[in-house]
C-alpha cells in the first residue's frame, strides 16, 4: 500500500485511486493511463466520479471495472486454509462419532424439522467432501466446483443444529457462498497453471466490493448492536477485565474502569469506526494496528476457533489490490519464483474496460453484457439482503425471546451474558395423572436449548416421544427456567404452568408463553453489586425476581446451614412445606430457613416482588479449615518446625501417594488432589515457550490425527462393508491412541471466562 497525502483510499466501489505507481486499469505492458490535474471531492475521496453513479449502465460499468486479483488470490488461499483447519476442530471432525453415533437417542435442534443428520458413516464423507472443498479452494483448483464441495455441506451441517450457531461460523458460510461467484482463481492457483486465459488475469471491481461490504457490515452493525445500554453501561461481559491480558491497562485503571472504558468503551469504538477507517489511505495504518490487536487478543480471551484468524485475512482486502506484487517484488530474484507473478495481470473477458483502458488492451468497443449486469445486480441485492436481515426480527417473531432473533446473523456478538440459576422439568402422564421429573438436559448433548422457545418446543416435542419408551402416555412436559441477564435479577424465562408439548409456537408470531424481561428492575444492579461487594468471601448471594401469581419451589440443602431470605420489593408469602405454615414478608423483613427442608416462596402483591437468598456453605467452610490445617502442618514438617513423625494417615501430604483410595482420609484425600493441580498448573504456568508450543502441537496432532483415521474407517466401511465390531472397536481404539497425552496438554485454565451455572 502506498500512501497518498491530501486523499483517501478507494472505499467500497473503487479499486484504486489516481497518483499511484501502477493502476488497476492499465494494459498489459503496464502502460499508466493519463492523469487529470484536477479531480472533484468524489473521486479523492471515493476513488469514482458521481458520474460512475447516475444509471444503471454506468453503475454496471463500474463494478466491472478491472481490477488487479492477487489480493483477492491470497485472501482465497488463506481462507481455505483456515476452513481446513476449522473443519476437525470447531466443525467436529475430531468428535464426529459423539455427535451422531448411530442409534443414539438424543434430542436435535435444527433450522427445519424435516432436516436429520445421515448415517455415521456417510457423516464422515460428508465432512470428507467439505475438507475437500476447502483445500480446493485454497489451492485454486477446480476452484467453482471446490465451492461448492465446501458450501454445500457446511450449509447442511449448519443448519442440522442450532445450538452450535454464533456469528464466526455464520460468516464462513457467508464468504464460502461469495467466493463461489467470485473468479478468485485468477491469482495464485492451480486452475491458472492449467488455463492460461486465467492465469493472472484482471477480476470485476465487484468481487472486491462484495467482501468489503460484508466485512464493513460485521463491523459496523456489532458496533450499532453494542449502544445498547447494557454494553455501554458495562453490564455485558463485566468480568473479562479479569483477564491477564489487561493487566497493562490495570496499572492506570480501576479493574472496574477498565471493564467500563477498555472492554466495552473500546470495544464500541472499534467496531463503530474500524470498517471506515480501514477505507481511507490517511488511517488504514492505524486501523490495521488496533484490528490486529483486538482479533489476537480475542484469540487469546474466547475459544473462538479460526475467527481471529479469518478477520486478521481479510484486513489486507481493503489495501490496494495489488499489495501482494510490491511484497514480492521486496524477494531476491532468486525467490520470486517460488512466488506469485509480480507481473501485471492481463486483460479479462470477465470486465468492462473504458476508452483509454481499451486503448492499451487493445480491445474494441465492448459495453457490460449479461454476465455483468447479474454481477452487478447479485453485489447491490446480497449488500441489501444483509443490510437488511439483522434487523429482520419483525418478520421472525417466533424466534424473539429476550433478544431478538436467533443467535447467529444479527452480529450482536458478545452483547448478552446469561447465568442459570434453577432450571426444572416436570412430566405428567396424560392417562395416570403421575408426576415426575427429568434432568435438565436429559437426552441432549446442548445447553442452549434453555434461552430459545424454539428450541424449547422441539425439546418437549423430543422429549414426549421417548417418553413413551418409558411407559408414560401422552405426557405433558412444563418448564421452569430462571435466567439472569447481563446482571440483572434472576428471574422466569418462560411460562412453568404451560404445557410446551401443546403450547402454540410459530416462526412468525410472538410467543405467547414467554414471559416478559423485567427491564425495570435494570436500575437495581448497582445496588445489588453494592450489596455482593458488602458480603464477605464465604456468603454467597442469590438475588430472584418473580411474577405476581407464581411461585419458587425451593430446597436447602443441609450443607447451607445459613440460609435466609430478605424481601427486597413487594409482598411474598413463604411456605415451610414440611412444617405447613406460612409467613408473610413484607418489604425489607427477613426469615431464616430450615436446612433440609423445601420451601416455596408466592409472590402475592400486584407487582412483581424482589428478594434475595443469603447463604454460606458451611460444608464448604469446614473442609476448606481442615485443608489449611493440613497446609500448616506440612510447612512445618517441610521447614523442620515440626519435630513430630506423621501418622500413617497423614503421610500422604508430604509424599502425594495416595495408595488405597478407600482407606485415605476424604480430607487428605481432596488436600493431595488440589496439591497436585495447583503444582500442575504451576508447572504449565513456568513452561518455556518452547514445552508451551510442543504441548500445543502435541495437542492438534492427537485431534487430526483422530479425524483422518475416524474418517478413513468410515470411508472404507462405505466402501468395503464394516468389518465385526471387535474388529472395529481395535480400530477406533487404536485412533484414540494418546489421546489422553494430548488431552493432559490443555491448559489448566480456562480461556472464555464463563458464568458458572449455580
Amino acid at each position: 500500500m502506498e500512501p497518498s497525502r491530501g486523499r483517501a483510499a478507494a472505499a467500497l466501489l473503487s479499486e484504486s485511486l489516481p497518483g499511484r505507481r501502477r493502476r488497476d486499469g492499465e494494459g498489459a505492458r503496464g502502460a499508466p493511463e493519463p492523469t487529470q490535474q484536477s479531480s472533484s471531492w468524489a473521486k479523492r475521496l471515493l476513488g469514482f466520479e458521481w458520474a460512475d453513479v447516475s444509471s444503471w449502465h454506468r453503475f454496471v460499468c463500474l463494478l466491472n471495472r478491472p481490477t488487479d486479483p492477487a489480493s483477492l488470490g491470497v485472501f482465497r488461499f488463506l481462507f481455505g486454509l483456515l476452513m481446513a483447519l476449522d473443519i476437525p476442530q470447531e466443525r467436529g471432525l475430531s468428535y464426529l462419532d459423539h455427535k451422531y453415533l448411530d442409534g443414539l437417542e438424543v434430542c436435535r435442534f435444527p433450522l427445519i424439522n424435516f432436516l436429520e443428520p445421515l448415517p455415521l458413516d456417510w457423516m464422515y464423507l460428508l465432512y470428507a467432501v467439505m475438507l475437500l472443498g476447502a483445500l480446493g479452494i485454497m489451492l485454486g483448483c477446480c476452484y467453482r466446483l471446490s465451492c461448492l464441495l465446501f458450501m454445500l455441506p457446511y450449509w447442511y451441517v449448519f443448519l442440522l443444529d442450532k445450538t452450535t450457531w454464533n456469528n464466526h461460523s455464520y460468516l464462513y458460510g457467508l464468504l464460502g457462498f461469495q467466493l463461489t461467484f467470485m473468479d478468485a482463481n485468477r491469482y495464485w492457483s492451480i486452475d491458472g497453471l492449467r488455463h492460461p486465459r486465467k492465469r493472472n488475469a484482471h477480476v470485476p471491481l465487484w468481487n472486491y466490493t462484495v467482501l468489503r461490504m460484508q466485512i464493513f457490515i460485521v463491523y459496523f452493525i456489532a458496533g450499532i448492536k453494542k449502544l445498547d445500554a447494557d454494553w455501554v453501561e458495562g453490564y455485558s461481559m463485566g468480568s473479562l477485565s479479569r483477564h491477564w491480558l489487561f493487566d497493562p491497562f490495570k496499572l492506570v485503571l480501576s479493574e472496574e474502569m477498565t471493564s467500563l472504558l477498555v472492554v466495552h468503551g473500546g470495544g464500541l469504538v472499534l467496531d463503530l469506526t474500524a470498517g471506515y477507517l480501514l477505507f481511507f489511505d490517511a488511517t488504514r495504518p492505524a486501523a490495521l494496528v488496533f484490528v490486529s490487536y483486538f482479533h489476537c487478543m480475542n484469540s487469546q480471551l474466547f475459544s473462538i476457533g479460526m475467527f481471529s484468524y479469518t478477520m486478521l485475512a481479510t484486513s489486507p482486502l481493503f489495501c490496494s489490490p495489488d499489495w501482494p506484487r510490491h511484497l514480492g517484488a521486496r524477494f531476491p530474484a532468486c525467490l520470486r519464483r517460488l512466488l506469485p507473478s509480480v507481473e501485471p495481470p492481463q486483460p479479462s473477458e470477465a470486465c468492462v474496460y473504458g476508452g483509454s483502458e481499451r486503448k492499451g488492451q487493445g480491445r474494441g468497443e465492448r459495453g457490460p453484457g449479461l454476465r455483468q449486469k447479474l454481477g452487478a445486480l447479485f453485489t447491490v441485492l446480497y449488500v441489501l439482503e444483509q443490510l437488511f436481515l439483522p434487523y429482520s426480527h419483525f418478520i421472525t417473531q417466533g424466534y424473539n425471546n429476550w433478544t431478538k432473533g436467533l443467535y447467529g446473523y444479527s452480529w450482536d456478538m458478545m452483547v448478552h451474558s446469561r447465568s442459570h440459576q434453577h432450571v426444572k422439568i416436570t412430566y405428567r402422564d396424560g392417562v395416570t395423572g403421575e408426576l415426575g421429573y427429568l434432568n435438565p438436559g436429559v437426552f441432549t448433548q446442548s445447553r442452549r436449548w434453555k434461552d430459545h422457545a424454539d428450541m424449547l418446543k422441539q425439546y418437549a416435542t423430543c422429549l414426549s416421544r421417548l417418553l413413551h419408551n418409558y411407559n408414560v402416555s401422552q405426557p405433558e412436559i412444563y418448564f421452569d427456567i430462571w435466567v439472569s441477564i447481563n446482571d440483572r435479577f434472576q428471574q422466569r424465562l418462560f411460562d412453568p404452568q404451560v404445557d410446551i408439548v401443546r403450547a402454540e409456537w410459530s416462526p412468525f408470531r410472538h410467543t405467547p408463553w414467554l414471559k416478559p424481561l423485567l427491564v425495570n428492575l435494570s436500575p437495581w444492579r448497582a445496588k445489588l453489586q453494592e450489596i455482593e461487594s458488602s458480603l464477605d468471601n464465604q456468603t454467597e448471594v442469590v438475588f430472584i425476581a418473580d411474577f405476581p401469581g407464581l411461585h419458587l419451589e425451593n430446597f436447602v440443602s443441609e450443607d447451607l446451614g445459613n440460609t435466609s431470605l430478605q424481601l427486597l420489593k413487594g409482598e411474598v408469602v413463604v411456605e415451610i412445606v414440611k412444617e405447613q405454615r406460612n409467613y408473610t414478608l413484607q418489604e425489607g423483613d427477613r426469615m431464616q430457613l430450615p436446612p433440609g427442608e423445601y420451601h416455596k416462596v408466592h409472590t402475592v402483591s400486584p407487582e412483581p416482588s424482589c428478594y434475595m437468598y443469603v447463604y454460606v456453605n458451611t460444608t464448604d467452610v469446614a473442609l476448606e479449615r481442615n485443608l489449611t490445617q493440613l497446609q500448616e502442618l506440612r510447612d512445618k514438617v517441610q521447614n523442620g518446625s515440626e519435630t513430630e513423625p506423621l501418622p500413617p494417615e497423614l503421610q500422604p501430604i508430604l509424599d502425594g501417594a495416595l495408595g488405597d483410595a478407600m482407606q485415605t482420609d476424604p480430607v487428605v484425600q481432596v488436600f493431595v488432589q488440589r496439591q497436585q493441580r495447583l503444582e500442575e498448573l504451576q508447572r504449565r504456568r513456568n513452561a518455556t515457550l518452547g514445552e508451551r508450543l510442543q504441548r500445543f502441537g502435541a495437542r492438534k496432532y492427537f485431534l487430526f490425527r483422530r479425524s483422518f483415521l475416524m474418517t478413513w474407517i468410515s470411508l472404507r466401511n462405505l466402501a468395503l462393508g464394516r468389518p465385526s465390531l471387535e474388529h472395529l472397536a481395535r480400530e477406533v481404539a487404536y485412533a484414540n491412541m494418546q489421546q489422553e497425552a494430548g488431552a493432559a496438554g490443555t491448559e489448566g485454565v480456562q480461556k472464555e471466562p464463563e458464568r458458572a451455572e449455580l
